[in-house]
């Protein structure tokens, strides 16, 4: 909790703002990792208490305090079945806490011209497409230029969607490997390739509409300059880290061929719609 607490003192200027972003944040990914645990109990699976992974926190550098938590399973999951519950119990649970963290801190959040701009600030454009229709909810249309000076509370739950969505890639033993491969079987090795090629295509040439803007401009070189600034070259150094540790296989469970049931199934592609709706092309830039 301190990690946390420091960094929220350095991002907002105040220890009762670092107090609120680290309960708001630690309470999101314990709930993400406390679903995937009793999930695991309800299958009889045996599996560790959350452990919280603290990363320091530096007034100089952006830092959230934490590189979010993990369980460690310890017994063979049986079937496809609990394969989706273990799966998809944590980002659905970790999703509704975010949500609920964005849309309260989005409230007590202030819409700011980019010259009178103070505190920690973001822009609406670029945002995912859950994200944008709650900043629209909770604070309306924008004028030209605005940026939002965020809540405590509003990083936290923007943080906890960012966090649901690196879980939910589909790739090895990530949460969205264990999804797609209780969906799709063997063919969760095509699906995380094929993820991994758009992820490196997303962070060479950038978002679709990074390119419209430059095509709209009337100054191709200005254009230029913030295309070369929708990328976030992070997609590539997570997805290489991820298939380096983990691997891009996934080990079948115990009994891999009883099939799906149709509640499991609308699970597995509930949590990837929460995937796509939460999905950011470039999470950090310059405003």
């Amino acid at each position: 909790m301190a990690t946390t607490t420091f960094s929220g003192l350095f991002l907002f200027g105040s220890f009762f703002s670092g107090c609120l972003y680290s309960i708001a944040v630690l309470t999101i990914l314990g709930v993400h990792e406390l679903g995937h645990y009793f999930a695991s109990r309800r299958w009889g699976v045996r599996a560790t208490l959350p452990y919280f992974i603290p990363f320091p926190p530096n007034p100089y550098v952006l830092s959230f305090g934490t590189m979010g938590a993990v369980i460690k399973i310890r017994s063979p999951i049986p079937n496809r079945n609990a394969l989706v519950d273990i799966g998809a119990a944590g980002p659905i649970a970790g999703f509704v806490v975010a949500v609920i963290a964005l849309v309260v801190g989005l409230s007590l959040s202030e819409v700011q011209s980019f010259e009178t701009q103070r505190g920690l600030v973001f822009s609406p454009d670029g945002e995912s497409i859950l994200s944008s229709w709650m900043i629209s909810l909770t604070l309306g249309k924008f004028p030209p230029g605005a940026i939002i000076s965020l809540h405590p509370i509003a990083l936290a739950g923007w943080l906890g969607l960012f966090i649901t969505v690196l879980n939910l890639l589909p790739i090895g033993q990530l949460d969205g490997g264990h999804i797609v491969y209780a969906l799709f079987g063997r063919r969760h090795t095509s699906i995380a390739n094929a993820a991994t090629v758009l992820l490196f295509l997303l962070c060479l040439a950038g978002p679709p509409y990074s390119w419209l803007n430059v095509l709209r401009t009337s100054d191709f070189h200005a254009g230029l300059k913030v295309w070369a600034m929708s990328r976030w070259l992070g997609w590539i150094f997570f997805a290489v880290l991820v298939r380096a540790i983990l691997g891009i296989q996934h080990p079948p469970p115990m009994d891999a061929e009883t099939p799906l049931k149709p509640s499991r199934r609308v699970i597995g592609y509930v949590a990837l719609a929460i995937f796509v709706l939460c999905f950011i092309p470039v999470p950090f830039g310059e405003i």
